[in-house]
């Protein structure tokens, strides 16, 4: 199999070399970028006679930067950023000088390694490519502007060094502030197939779109002003009739403290992780995760209510009550339902005079009734009524820039609420909505009528 040229065989043979002798940061490479780039290296390094496994391979390479929308550059450095080591996990937790040497000098050779691939840049590459393929031109080379969502300063600050491996103690400190792995990649993630998963989009919902209850939306951002700044938050029960907005409400916290270049650093730090009523079951698994991760966690459940005997009852039970280990500070539960007792209880169940099953048959099902009162704080979402909806139906028609008059729009809006749910702030949305695509469509049409004659 012909070898590339001298040149280029030796510089490839050294990144290679490089690449090989990560200690903690191989995950770096490991995705389909890193994949591709490190396949590249070696069709480059052993060119066919004809070299097309040469250019299937930038191809590839191409095609990969392409899908994720970055440049090589911007690419590696976000992955570091992102990434989930011995040194991520605990520099979050300890002081640099605490952290053990040996981590240290590891991430300062990683540093120094991930330094020369960053070097390499996709010119140099598509010039590779050219001599060891003998084409006329170099292929075309993916180019981006640089745009690094949310690791803005530390990258800027890591392009500026001379030596990668002086930013180690800057480093700690970025992880200490914005954690590592998914936590910091992602504002929203579930708990699914016991991991977590990312949510790349997040309900765009904002505060100020939901009008109504205005001292149930002040205790909320409260409570979780308190989770932010480090304070003992409670555990919150959001119930009341359904389309509310209790869930809405819920998601509109990520948009409001996600500001990382407001002021308060610490409102940057809060994740919205959903967990489904049939996983319960994990949440003490989950609350143990989170213990110690640099961020804020809203543990959301929606639309919660339990059968007897159901295990997620237990779970939750321990999360709320807590056992002999400490309750994690940065970890909240955040829970909707549409009824007060979250145990659905039946008349059988109720103890007769005469019950021989059970001795204290009265304390259990005064503890299935309590179950609520378990929440340190629980939000009651009364049904709207004809006022409250129209007030929410001209605060949503105002944002959507719908022009028709306020008798109009309230008098579609109550035949809408008659046909449909009833009053309630979704139907309120689900009206405006439909309102908005129905007029744009009828503007549209008009236009198109008035052009052809």
């Amino acid at each position: 199999m012909p070898i590339a040229s001298t040149s280029s065989y030796t510089k490839v043979q050294y990144l290679q070399r490089q690449a090989a002798s990560l200690l903690l940061y191989q995950s770096v490479l490991q995705g389909e970028v890193g994949m591709a780039f490190l396949e590249l290296l070696q069709a480059i390094r052993y060119t066919d006679a004809d070299a097309r496994g040469c250019l299937q391979a930038y191809g590839s390479y191409f095609h990969a930067l392409a899908a994720k929308n970055q440049n090589w550059e911007d690419y590696l450095i976000t992955q570091l950023l992102f990434s989930e080591n011995p040194f991520t996990r605990l520099a979050q937790v300890q002081e640099f000088e605490d952290l053990p040497p040996a981590l240290v000098a590891a991430v300062r050779h990683d540093l120094q390694v991930l330094q020369s691939l960053y070097e390499c840049s996709s010119a140099s590459l598509s010039e590779w490519i050219q001599g060891v393929a003998h084409m006329p031109i170099s292929p075309v080379v993916w180019y981006k502007e640089q745009e690094f969502v949310g690791v803005e300063t530390f990258a800027t600050y890591l392009q500026e060094l001379d030596n990668w491996g002086d930013a180690v103690e800057e480093l700690a400190a970025y992880y200490r502030q914005c954690g590592s792995g998914l936590f910091a990649e992602y504002r929203a993630l579930r708990w699914q197939a016991g991991q977590f998963i990312g949510i790349r989009y997040s309900d765009p919902i904002k505060l100020s779109a939901l009008v109504g209850y205005e001292s149930q939306k002040d205790a909320l951002l409260k409570n979780t002003e308190f989770l932010l700044s480090g304070e003992m938050a409670l555990h919150v029960l959001l119930y009341g009739s359904r389309g509310s907005g209790k869930s809405s409400l819920v998601k509109s916290l990520l948009n409001e403290y996600s500001d990382v270049s407001g002021k308060d650093k610490a409102q940057g730090s809060l994740r919205l992780l959903e967990v489904a009523k049939s996983d319960l079951k994990d949440l003490p698994k989950i609350v143990e995760h989170l213990r110690g991760v640099s961020q804020k966690f809203i543990i959301f459940v929606d639309d919660l209510s339990f059968e007897e005997d159901d295990d997620a009852f237990k779970a939750l039970k321990v999360v709320l009550e807590g056992n002999l280990t400490a309750r994690p500070q940065n970890v909240v539960v955040y829970a909707t339902s549409n009824r007060r007792h979250l145990i659905r209880e039946f008349f059988v169940d109720r103890p007769a005079p005469k019950d021989n099953e059970e001795i204290h048959a009265w304390d259990t099902m005064q503890e299935k009734l309590s179950f609520s009162d378990r929440f340190g704080l629980t939000l009651t979402f009364e049904p709207a009524n004809q006022k409250t909806y129209l007030k929410i139906v001209h605060h949503l028609a105002a944002q959507a820039e719908i022009n028709i008059t306020p008798e109009d729009l309230e008098f579609q809006a109550l035949q809408w609420a008659t046909r449909h749910n009833g009053r309630s702030g979704r139907t309120a949305r689900q009206f405006v909505d439909f309102l908005k695509a129905d007029l744009r469509l009828f503007a549209t049409n008009n236009n198109t009528s008035n052009t052809e004659h």
